[in-house]
């Protein structure tokens, strides 16, 4: 099982958009690694962007604040479940995942097609 959280530029927070996050935390056998967001300045589409790099790197799980709607699609498309964040720290969020306290996120906004 693979995990992925939007991280802040303190590699610390969740990201409360995930399209621009700056970096992914993913979390996978117990070992956390840290990769860079390639859509975080993408001039359009980076939402589906983003989502396409969690799709490519295999996550199985999306712990997030908030998802655009085409991302979502994508995501889901790729089975990928995804969970609304409550916690400021990406790793309370994964611990509050693990004992199974997160939701999973059903509501998904129009996108915000290039604003940044």
């Amino acid at each position: 099982m693979k995990i992925a959280i939007p991280l802040d530029e303190n590699r610390q927070d969740v990201c409360i958009v995930l399209a621009r996050a700056p970096y992914f935390l993913f979390r996978e056998d117990g070992k956390d690694t840290i990769a860079d967001n390639p859509a975080a300045h993408a001039n359009s589409g980076a939402g589906v962007q983003a989502a396409q790099f969690l799709v490519d790197e295999s996550a199985d799980v999306l712990i997030t604040v908030r998802c655009g709607q085409n991302a979502a699609d994508v995501l889901k498309e790729s089975g990928m479940r995804i969970y609304k964040s409550i916690h400021k720290a990406a790793l309370d969020d994964m611990i509050a995942w693990e004992d199974g306290k997160l939701d999973e996120l059903t509501e998904f906004h129009s996108g915000y097609h290039g604003v940044r």
